[in-house]
């Protein structure tokens, strides 16, 4: 079993190498030690088959770590919680402001501005220093729905109509200097060659390499209230519909939890997994 090589499924439909490396150095970003790191990957590999689906993986690395450690499960799911934010896309809008917030922009959420042809209404405008980024989020509540260049050429259209009508706008205190697009999931190569070529800002999952989506919010513990183990899709839909998307706004706000009745004993463990998610 350890020797033989296996092709397991990718969410794509598309057939790759089982790599225990790669399984290893997911667990460790999450914050596994070697020992517990080696130990779940030892046992996931042996217990794989022929054509296994990488969410079968997942769902069994994910359940062998929240036995030892559910903190760091929370954040070996953070994908997934990210996919959870759904079904519509404004709790990510908020919880992409709060990554530029982090960066100390100012941002607005939702706002309807005038360009040259028409209004449009952005999902964030965030400014810094007299600059100002026109961001547009796109969710995708699935895995494998990726951003086809059709998005930035769309989004850089709104853009520059908005542009042209901001910066000969006498009133503005601010330049309107940039684009952005934000995906949960991933970007075509020719999007991010779009992008690249007409100055687009794009910004995904795992993109740019050096500044994902996933190392802004490892670098800000800014994780969604949606990577918790311990409280359930109900609860978490509860705290998203008034506007709770982070784990530290839970913390801020923990009288939530009594609204929704969860017991002293299970609110000192829920609110403990986010200290520990938040601080660790």
């Amino acid at each position: 079993m350890k020797n033989k090589s296996f092709d397991i499924t990718k969410s794509s439909g598309k057939k790759v190498s089982f790599s225990i490396d790669k399984l290893k150095h997911s667990l460790k970003k999450s914050g596994a030690d070697t020992n517990l790191t080696n130990q779940i990957a030892n046992k996931v590999r042996d217990e794989i088959y022929q054509g296994i689906s990488t969410k079968e993986i997942y769902n069994r690395a994910f359940a062998l770590l929240k036995s030892k450690q559910s903190h760091i499960a929370s954040k070996y799911k953070l994908k997934k919680a990210i996919y959870e934010l759904g079904p519509t896309g404004f709790p990510f809008e908020r919880f992409v402001a709060a990554i530029f917030n982090a960066e100390q922009y100012n941002t607005s959420v939702g706002d309807v501005v005038s360009g040259i042809c028409v209004s449009h209404e952005i999902d964030i405008l965030a400014t810094k220093n007299n600059k100002t980024l026109l961001v547009e989020c796109k969710f995708h509540g699935e895995q494998g729905l990726n951003c086809n260049v059709k998005i930035p050429l769309y989004i850089f259209s709104r853009y520059k109509d908005v542009q042209d009508k901001w910066n000969d706008n006498q009133n503005k205190t601010s330049t309107l200097s940039e684009g952005w697009v934000v995906t949960n999931t991933r970007f075509t190569e020719d999007a991010k060659i779009f992008g690249n070529c007409v100055g687009l800002k794009l910004l995904s999952w795992d993109y740019p390499h050096n500044n994902s989506l996933k190392q802004r919010i490892d670098k800000y513990k800014l994780y969604p209230i949606t990577v918790s183990t311990l409280l359930t899709k109900r609860e978490k839909q509860f705290l998203l519909n008034r506007d709770i998307v982070l784990s530290k706004d839970l913390l801020n706000d923990s009288f939530y939890l009594d609204h929704l009745g969860v017991s002293t004993t299970r609110k000192k463990r829920i609110l403990n997994e986010f200290n520990l998610l938040c601080n660790s």
